[in-house]
């Protein structure tokens, strides 16, 4: 077998006839300009504006869908063929444009509507992008340019325009444009010495309808209530879409008399007939609270507000109905109450002002103590101090409280690193025991610092916990899993039943020291609290008997088999470390 010799020496292969010897340049094959522009939905075109004449690309019939472009040879043909709607057009721009041609021409975008056959219905809308050059006089000579068939991004864009002003559900006016006609009313008013007035329209009971019935015949609910509403209003009223369930009225000229009128027209209007659905007829109300402007209110913030309060108002009466705004004296004073309220805590918290107090809760054999209980205090400017039971219900009603809880909780460990055997307790409020903030910083401080979780007990009010036992039992749960102890505080007063005792999980049972402190002379206290004993002792529980004030309830409680000790009898609390003076004491 013979191998072959080097590559070298094996012959070319010869081109083909007619073809380019190798390494020889293709000729350019020309592109087909007419078929590219007529798949992307665009036109050339060529306008000598001297002479009208106006010159297509081989492919305007197709994208423009004219029939006889040969009939459009001309600007004033084509203008024939323009939206009598359109605020513009290619003539407008070009020969009243007041730039100057320097010799690159001048560039134009514009966009109109065409109607491509006179006949038919059809529209199209061109986005028209060119350049028009002068002529040796320095007037628009010629122009040339692309069309582009816009007609999808144009419909976008509209609806976009009409979804920046209206509801895309109802059709009415959305919330910022509502706010803004009741805003100009407002003005309006006052300028002219008159009044308005403003409805706050809820849907009743639309969540029961979602979840009976699915969003879907919800939104055709609210659709219909958006047209009745309509249908009952006056022709110089405004309506518009407020938020999910709610619909707000602007009325012109209107003095309380006439919104108590129209309210009740509202109300009928959507109450007398069933609202038909694709899920069959369904019964629906509206709750409606109203104010007058600027009688009870001068600016949108407060309209908006006291509309609200009135709807509120009038959920609690009774759905279905109106309630027109009233001054209330007592409730301006608790808002500003509020204000003040929320400025004290939150320059409290800013300015280190929230500190510990301690009281003393001692064995009931030897009286020496066990554990310590925390409770909050805080500093005002002038060095009084403010106790957790005033401040803390303001605090929840505000929504503050969690805050002041996370702040308690570092102060507590602080207090449990600075000295490695003391054994604390403190409050903790229903808002924080789901709040994910204050158990992340729980869980970070028991992390950091080992041996402090063993040495901590939980406080939770026996009111919160029977609130909703399931989450209590979750919150008993979490808690013990990071190691701490848990008490359930003020035992007695929120009537927990045994059984569900039984089931949270708790540690120690704090008896409420209502019950305690009488127990010498009221004979119903005294069964009461040494059931609750009984039943601690038979669940294994530890009890603490709350308010002891003297020597004679002291020994009672002890003989019932009572725990701990908590009250005047073993120190109220101060804000001086107690364990210092019991070991001085000890010493």
């Amino acid at each position: 077998m013979t191998n072959a010799g080097p590559r070298d020496s094996i012959p070319a292969a010869r081109p083909a006839e007619g073809s380019p010897a190798p390494g020889t340049p293709r000729p350019a094959v020309p592109l087909d300009t007419a078929r590219i522009l007529a798949s992307v939905g665009e036109v050339a075109y060529e306008w000598r504006i001297d002479s009208d004449v106006l010159r297509w690309g081989g492919n305007a019939a197709e994208v423009l869908l004219i029939p006889d472009i040969a009939a459009v040879t001309t600007g004033r043909a084509y203008a024939q063929l323009l939206d009598a709607d359109n605020a513009q057009a290619r003539f407008d721009v070009v020969m009243q444009s007041d730039k100057r041609d320097e010799g690159n021409g001048v560039p134009y975008q514009i966009q109109y509507c065409i109607r491509p056959n006179p006949a038919s219905e059809t529209k199209l809308w061109v986005e028209d992008t060119g350049r028009w050059f002068t002529g040796p006089e320095g007037q628009p000579f010629r122009a040339h340019g692309i069309l582009r068939v816009i007609n999808e991004r144009y419909e976008h864009e509209q609806r976009l325009t009409y979804l920046a002003r209206y509801d895309g559900l109802t059709g009415e006016l959305n919330r910022h444009h509502l706010t803004e006609t009741l805003e100009d009313t407002i003005e309006e008013a006052l300028r002219f010495r008159s009044s308005c007035g403003f409805l706050l329209v809820a849907i009743d009971n639309l969540a029961r309808i979602n979840e009976s019935y699915g969003f879907d015949i919800a939104e055709q609910v609210i659709s219909a209530v958006a047209k009745r509403l309509r249908g009952q209003m006056r022709g110089k009223d405004t309506l518009g879409r407020y938020s999910s369930n709610k619909f707000g009225l602007v009325l012109r000229d209107c003095t309380p008399d006439d919104m108590a009128i129209a309210a009740e027209r509202l109300l009928t209007g959507v109450r007398d007939e069933m609202v038909p659905t694709s899920a069959g007829p369904i019964a629906v109300t509206v709750t409606i609270g109203g104010v007058t402007a600027p009688r009870h209110a001068r600016g949108v913030t407060e309209v908006l507000a006291r509309a609200q309060e009135s709807l509120d108002t009038a959920k609690c009466r009774r759905r279905g109905s109106f309630q027109a705004y009233r001054p209330n004296i007592e409730r301006e004073a608790l808002r500003r109450d509020n204000v003040r309220a929320t400025d004290e805590i939150v320059a409290a918290l800013n300015e280190r002002r929230i500190f510990l107090a301690y009281e003393t809760v001692a064995a009931a054999t030897d009286r020496k103590p066990a554990f310590y209980e925390c409770l909050m205090r805080i500093r005002r400017t002038d060095g009084t101090l403010v106790v957790a039971n005033d401040i803390v219900p303001v605090a929840e009603r505000l929504g503050l409280v969690r805050l002041l809880d996370f702040r308690v909780l570092e102060l507590v460990i602080d207090e449990m690193i600075a000295e490695p055997t003391l054994q604390t307790s403190f409050n903790v409020s229903p808002a924080s025991t789901t709040d994910p903030d204050w158990w992340a910083g729980l869980d970070s401080l028991l992390r950091s610092h080992s041996g402090i979780a063993e040495r901590l007990i939980v406080e939770i009010t026996e009111s919160a916990a029977i609130h909703d036992i399931d989450e209590t039992r979750g919150f008993v749960a979490r808690v013990k899993d990071l190691g701490c102890h848990i008490a359930i505080d003020d035992f007695g007063a929120g009537y927990t039943s045994f059984r569900n005792l039984r089931q949270l999980g708790v540690d120690i049972v704090k008896i409420d020291g209502a019950f305690v402190q009488h127990i010498m002379r009221s004979d119903d206290d005294r069964a009461f609290v040494r059931t609750l004993i009984d039943l601690a002792k038979r669940l294994k529980l530890k009890t603490v008997a709350e308010w002891v004030q003297d020597e004679p309830a002291a020994k009672t409680l002890e003989a019932w088999g009572c725990d701990y000790l908590q009250g005047a009898l073993i120190g109220l609390a101060a804000t001086d470390r107690p364990w210092r003076a019991d070991l001085a004491k000890a010493i």
